[in-house]
């Protein structure tokens, strides 16, 4: 089931798990304001919970997805409600799930982050939330000059680590969504 608009569009709608096996692609975009963090992190993980791609991981990839948010919209779009801040979520059942969180700012070099666990950081108020999502993930890298966090959790039930045929298959890791619309069960845009 793919799901394509703004936030705003989509929160209305409520999942249909008749199609629990079949692969769940999201991908939407939210102005930067705190508010919309939580409404927006709430409705993308029923859908994450109701597909059971990372089946008793969930909170791993929630608190995740709330940091990679926060970043994107504080730090790299400076809470700019002007810009958006785009998530993309790829996910199947029992086989993890890839999530890409893109914002309009200029970006930053994630080797140039202090690790906050050094003792004349520990009263920093940067890197905490990056720290977090290493420890909640199991993959997290940085793309498109810092702009881009792309996350990848494993499921506990998954035999294998399939992180690149998994979001490779899916195309969670190229810039576009499907064009064939049959490919779209469910789509309302909303710019």
């Amino acid at each position: 089931m793919i799901w394509v608009g703004s936030f705003k569009s989509l929160q209305s709608m409520r999942p249909d798990f008749r199609f629990k096996n079949a692969p769940l692609e999201v991908h939407t975009w939210v102005r930067s304001e705190i508010g919309l963090i939580s409404p927006l992190v709430d409705w993308l993980m029923s859908l994450i919970a109701g597909s059971r791609c990372v089946f008793g991981e969930e909170e791993f990839v929630e608190l995740a997805l709330r940091e990679a948010l926060s970043n994107a919209m504080l730090h790299g779009n400076r809470l700019d409600a002007r810009k958006l801040v785009h998530v993309r979520c790829c996910c199947e059942c029992t086989k993890g799930v890839f999530i890409v969180v893109r914002d309009q700012g200029h970006g930053f070099d994630p080797n140039n982050v202090p690790n906050p666990l050094a003792v004349e950081n520990l009263n920093s108020e940067h890197g905490r939330g990056i720290h977090l999502m290493k420890l909640a993930m199991d993959e997290v890298s940085f793309e498109r000059a810092g702009t881009e966090v792309h996350m990848w959790k494993d499921s506990a039930i998954s035999s294998e680590h399939t992180t690149p045929q998994f979001a490779s298959r899916h195309g969670c890791n190229k810039s576009s969504m499907p064009r064939n619309p049959k490919t779209i069960v469910r789509c309302h845009l909303d710019v």
